[in-house]
Order: structure tokens, then C-alpha cells, then sequence
């Protein structure tokens, strides 16, 4: 099987020495970061698409409850690794509850168990980011211009965008055994949805470093202590409980000012947001085409591989 990389129908990598079918059994981006260290990366497979059941975007859960709805990546058998499907679906949700009245809270969250394991290998190797308005980057303008709090309850593994997204959060909840992980520089990607930008203002410089550069990860409690989330659970019901109480606190604010207020603390710093998710994004489909992704990406496949060996027919 040849990978060919972006738009570049004549420039490939070595085989592999994994078959189509074989990479249909759908390997996590980050499974490896889930147990280890490693990697995160992206290219096009020159295969079939693969076939997927059940439906990716029935994959999101929304319950809509009070005010308050609740979205649910639900694919705890991939650890909730996220597909374009997927991706797409969660920005469109999110963009109708901001215009939409009877919803006011908006909580994220990927159940007790699990946030999310990052991107989906085979989806994104077939379908990479190759413009600006690719789902997770649409995803991103979702959720920078969300007009209404977002709660994210983060349970277990949340790699890559999983804690990317946490800092455009209202509030942030982990467990304890949260794992916070942002390894875009460990497979020669670079940071995105503002992280270049957000995280040295909120950590300082050296913190920053150790997270983006080296690509070190945080449990709940050390992210906690760090000021990327505001509380630590024991276990995941009392995390997921906890963001529905403090969303009813939300629901019990005078809306108007809650929102005014809200979008204070935000829009003086809106435009060079926006600027640097530009910047990001453009340089993260960038780097797809460069040696040092392709060679981590060769790495990463190995190695998903080995941990899911094919099985006889």
C-alpha cells in the first residue's frame, strides 16, 4: 500500500507492509499516547474508503435538557477517536446552539470513561486537512465563536485537540486520571486551536515548553495545579454531575449579563486568536508534507499495528 501526502498524487512513502484491510480495523492517531509516549500525524491513504457502522455522526450523542445540552463523543471502543464524520458533526451542533434560544449551556464531554484519544488513524490518513475550512478546523470556529458557556467534562485520555479544545472552555473538569496530552511536535507537527498563543499566557513560557516542545503530558490533578482545569474528580460520574450543577448555575445568572460579561473577557483578544489559528492551521497542513511527519507517521503505523496484529480470516 503506497500513502500518498496532501495534494501530491506522484509523491509517496515506503510500504508498509500493512494492507488496506488491515487499516480498516481503524487504529486511534494516538493509541500509543494512550499507554505510552509518542506520536500524532496525518497523510492520505491511497486506498477504498473504508466502510463504517454505525453512521461516524452517530457517533455524537446530543441531549438537549433544561437549557443546557450535552454533547457525547460515544466511540469508547476506538477511545473515542475522532473521524471528520465526527468532527463535522460536533461543529454543526455547536453552531446551532448558538442560535438557537432554548439552549444557553453547552457541555462537552466523552462520557466516564474516556474524552478522546485524539483523531482516528485510518480517517485521518485518508482524508487529511488540506484547507482551512477541513472539519477540525471548521470545529475550531465552532467553538471560538460559541456565544454561550461551554463546560467541558474531561474524563481519562484527552490527546491532542482533546486538550487543545479545554482552552477555550468556560469551566474545565477532569478525573483524577485524566490524561492531558498535546504530542503535535513529537511527530513534526506544530500546535494548533491557539495553543502557540494561549498556553504561554496561561502557564508561562517554561510550563508551556514542556508541554508543547516536549510534548509532556499533565494527569487531572497536576492540570489542576497548573490553572488548565478548575476541578478534580475521583471517578467520572462525580465529574460528569459536577459539570451538570455547575451549568445550572449558569442557567441561574441573568443571561444578558452573563453573556455580555462573558464576551468581555474574550473579544479583546478575539483577532489575534483568530490570526493564530490561521497561522496554525496553514503551517500544521504544511508540515504533512514534510520528512519528519512522514517518517513519524511510518513510525506510528508500525507501531499501532504491532498492537493490533491482523487476524486470520
Amino acid at each position: 500500500m503506497n500513502l500518498l501526502l496532501g495534494d501530491s498524487p506522484g509523491e509517496s512513502i515506503p510500504r508498509m507492509g500493512v494492507s488496506a484491510d488491515d487499516m480498516a480495523k481503524s487504529i486511534s492517531l494516538v493509541d500509543p499516547f494512550c499507554h505510552s509516549s509518542g506520536v500524532y500525524p496525518p497523510l492520505k491513504v491511497a486506498a477504498k474508503p473504508t466502510p463504517q457502522a454505525p453512521a461516524m455522526t452517530d457517533l455524537i450523542k446530543q441531549e438537549l435538557r433544561d437549557g443546557v445540552l450535552t454533547l457525547t463523543i460515544d466511540r469508547p471502543d476506538k477511545l473515542n477517536a475522532l473521524t471528520n464524520a465526527m468532527y463535522t458533526r460536533l461543529a454543526d451542533w455547536i453552531f446551532a446552539a448558538d442560535e438557537d434560544d432554548s439552549i444557553r449551556v453547552v457541555i462537552l464531554t466523552g462520557g466516564p470513561n474516556c474524552f478522546t484519544s485524539g483523531n482516528d488513524l485510518v480517517d485521518f490518513l485518508q482524508e487529511p486537512p488540506t484547507h482551512l475550512d477541513s472539519p477540525a478546523f471548521r470545529l475550531m470556529r465552532a467553538v471560538t465563536h460559541l456565544q454561550k458557556p461551554l463546560i467541558a467534562a474531561v474524563c481519562g485520555a484527552a490527546i491532542g485537540i482533546g486538550t487543545t479544545v479545554l482552552l477555550h472552555c468556560d469551566q474545565v473538569l477532569v478525573t483524577r486520571n485524566a490524561k492531558l496530552r498535546m504530542p503535535f511536535v513529537n511527530i513534526g507537527l506544530c500546535p494548533e486551536f491557539g495553543a502557540s498563543l494561549l498556553l504561554p499566557r496561561l502557564l508561562g513560557q517554561a510550563r508551556a515548553a514542556r508541554l508543547v516542545l516536549l510534548g509532556e503530558g499533565l494527569n487531572g490533578s497536576e492540570a489542576v495545579a497548573w490553572g488548565l482545569a478548575n476541578e478534580a474528580f475521583d471517578d467520572g460520574e462525580q465529574c460528569l454531575l459536577a459539570a451538570q450543577q455547575i451549568a445550572q448555575r449558569f442557567l441561574a445568572m441573568p443571561q444578558g449579563s452573563l453573556r455580555q460579561s462573558r464576551q468581555l473577557m474574550k473579544q479583546a483578544g478575539m483577532a489575534e486568536l483568530q490570526a493564530t489559528l490561521r497561522e496554525e492551521n496553514t503551517l500544521f497542513i504544511q508540515r504533512l508534507n514534510t520528512d519528519e511527519a512522514k517518517s513519524a507517521l511510518n513510525a506510528l503505523l508500525n507501531r499501532s499495528t504491532d498492537k493490533n496484529p491482523p487476524k486470520g480470516n
